[in-house]
């Protein structure tokens, strides 16, 4: 008999198939390669912003949406370069997903609706107070204490073998003892290889340039530990990039943007559309002289963003520059004041109509008015979007198409739906297929073992 029915490797996005699990009467385990989790994996790094399409939230706020509008969403934004039946697999489960995290574990989720992130059509976006991912986390594992589940660390799965009918996972602690668990399924939330510069170089290397900002386990585990299997692997060029870290390694966050705030470059000018995406905007920064930039916005903008706990931090941290007029700001950033005014103008025409040089339509709500905001930002990688091939229950595949026996991989360990690329990423891209496949994967093995 196996020591446990779930293992989970990886306690992010991962703690949501074993508290699913766990309601469907099978014992788990979690394990994590680092112990200060909490606060160090890519789920804890996020915004918390989880995509739940014709949620309850929204009917209640009268948003009308679907999974199919999702779905459609994710199709335009990618290219129809993202996993179909990933794409599709999540889509469905996003609004289920939201509700349950509400209703079985008390989170206090809410829809936001005080902008929209780019590539949505729809506000579907809900998140915790503080919209942070250490806050959901945290609230998650308090859920996961009170009910018993057992979370080892620093324990990091090194290896995996079929044995009879179950798995055998073989970790590591620091000192280099390893143990065996023997299971009934295991499911990789490891997170992808960001943390990896030979494998970002060898398969995004336009990115390769970047601040790497996430977990610094994402080191390809799952990848290694699939090859074992003759797992097959889809879209291992795919990457949530940003282009809002501030000097101080805090996320500014693209609301700055899309609240009408607009980016420059060290001669004071815009180079691109910034509302198609902080994901790709990462690469477009990398192009730039020193790789350097400055996203500029106002008092409005400001207080809309002190919502966020990354903005209230990066305030704290000090990296914020303010002035009473756009060459009084210039001159805060060390920017050439006529360039950084003819941005102004060019900002305040686009409000009015204006063709933008650079394509962008969506200018906010208001002109920007003094007392004006500067910081200085740099192109990140924040995690990788290709992983293990997984089919819609989440099941790793094998070469051939077919599921390999008991294993399941969620988050940047499996493939998402960001298809290829920076391009295709939408704001809860990541988070959904860490929480949502994990989900998935906890339904199915219920499932599975429910005659046992």
């Amino acid at each position: 008999m196996a020591d446990v029915n779930l293992l989970v490797a990886g306690a992010g996005g991962g703690i949501v198939a074993a508290l699913r699990a766990q309601e469907l009467g099978l014992s788990v385990a979690v394990i994590d390669a680092n112990e200060h989790f909490l606060r160090a994996n890519n789920t804890a790094m996020s915004t918390a912003m989880i995509p739940g399409a014709g949620s309850l939230f929204q009917n209640e706020a009268g948003v009308e949406d679907s999974p199919e509008i999702f779905a459609e969403d994710v199709r335009y934004k990618t290219k129809g370069r993202a996993n179909p039946v990933v794409t599709d697999a999540l889509s469905r489960i996003s609004a289920p997903l939201v509700e349950w995290l509400a209703g079985s574990l008390k989170l206090p989720l809410e829809l936001v609706t005080d902008f929209e992130y780019p590539g949505h059509t729809r506000h579907r976006c809900h998140t915790v107070p503080g919209r942070h991912g250490t806050i959901l986390l945290g609230m998650l594992h308090r859920v996961a204490r009170e009910r018993g589940i057992d979370i080892v660390v620093p324990a990091r799965l090194v290896a995996a073998r079929h044995q009879d009918d179950a798995l055998v996972a073989v970790t590591e602690a620091p000192d280099g003892t390893t143990e065996e668990i023997s299971c009934d399924a295991l499911v990789l939330a490891t997170n992808g290889f960001g943390a990896d510069a030979a494998l970002v170089a060898e398969h995004i290397p336009e990115i390769a340039g970047a601040v790497y900002h996430g977990s610094e386990a994402s080191r390809g585990d799952a990848l290694s530990i699939g090859r074992t299997f003759g797992a097959a692997v889809d879209c291992l060029d795919a990457y949530q990039g940003h282009g809002a870290l501030s000097l101080s390694s805090i996320l500014v966050g693209w609301a700055t943007v899309m609240h009408g705030g607009f980016i420059v470059n060290t001669s004071g000018g815009r180079f691109a559309d910034e509302t198609q995406g902080y994901s790709e905007f990462a690469a477009l920064e990398l192009t730039q002289p020193d790789h350097r930039a400055f996203i500029i916005f106002d008092q409005r903008i400001h207080d809309a963003c002190l919502a966020f706990e990354d903005f209230r931090q990066t305030k704290a941290s000090g990296v914020l520059r303010q002035g009473d007029s756009a060459a009084e700001l210039a001159g805060r950033l060390n920017l050439p004041a006529g360039r950084l005014e003819a941005s102004f103008a060019q900002a305040a025409a686009g409000r009015r109509g204006a063709t933008d040089p650079h394509g962008r339509s969506r200018w906010g709500d208001a002109d920007l008015a003094a007392p004006f905001y500067g910081v200085e930002v740099r192109p990140a990688l924040f995690h990788t979007q290709g992983g293990l091939a997984v089919d819609a229950a989440a099941r790793v595949l094998d070469a051939a198409g077919e599921p390999i026996a008991g294993l399941y991989a969620a988050g940047g360990a499996a493939v998402g739906m960001s298809g290829r690329g920076a391009d295709g990423y939408l704001a809860g891209n990541g988070l959904l297929a860490a929480l949502g496949l994990s989900f998935i994967a906890a339904e199915d093995v219920g499932r599975r073992l429910a005659g046992r």
